[in-house]
């Protein structure tokens, strides 16, 4: 039986999306002002919510990515959202937008500190160079993800493409640093 619950909380759920059309993004600028577009400088416009507060990244290919999102629901609001918005301003979408999620960032407390000198030892795939980076880094293979882990016992996991593979990497790798002795209370 672990002797913490780790605290995780997820950051930022980013999601593809296309809508399979292309999209006049100077029309988008001048039905609203607020959005950002330089095509000199990128090629997307920049649509952002402030209610889930996410930012979408529309191409006008029909692409599109939303970033900033808290949960994949909330992802998943957001595009929806976003094309309601272009419809209701009368800019033709015609298809409903297929949204994948592509990444999920998350950090988490685990509730005690971790003997990081150690750990590269017992944790397969990882690696431990405190000259370049702080922090311990942690490929999991099951969920497949990456964590880096530092010597206060927070850390952040990055690539998962689902919420509950955040809490399954980061409980798994829980387990596994007390189960080999590396927590400290």
């Amino acid at each position: 039986m672990p002797k913490t619950t780790p605290l995780i909380s997820i950051e930022n759920v980013v999601a593809s999306a296309s809508v399979n059309q292309t999209i006049d993004l100077n029309e988008i600028t001048r039905l609203f002002p607020d959005v950002e577009y330089h095509p000199e400088q990128f090629p997307g416009l920049v649509f952002r919510l402030k209610a889930p507060k996410t930012a979408t990244l529309i191409f006008n290919s029909g692409k599109m990515v939303c970033t900033g999102a808290k949960s994949e629901e909330q992802s998943f609001k957001a595009v929806t959202m976003v094309v309601q918005k272009l419809r209701k301003s009368g800019i033709k979408v015609e298809n409903e937008p297929e949204v994948e999620i592509q990444n999920i960032v998350a950090s988490a407390s685990l509730g005690g500190r971790v003997k990081l000198e150690e750990a590269p030892l017992n944790l397969p795939r990882s690696m431990y160079e405190p000259e370049q980076f702080p922090g311990l880094i942690h490929r999991m293979l099951e969920p497949k993800t990456v964590i880096l882990l530092f010597a206060s016992g927070k850390l952040v996991c990055t690539g998962a493409k689902k919420e509950e593979e955040v809490y399954k990497a980061v409980n798994n790798l829980h387990t596994l640093l007390e189960a080999e002795e590396l927590m400290i209370y």
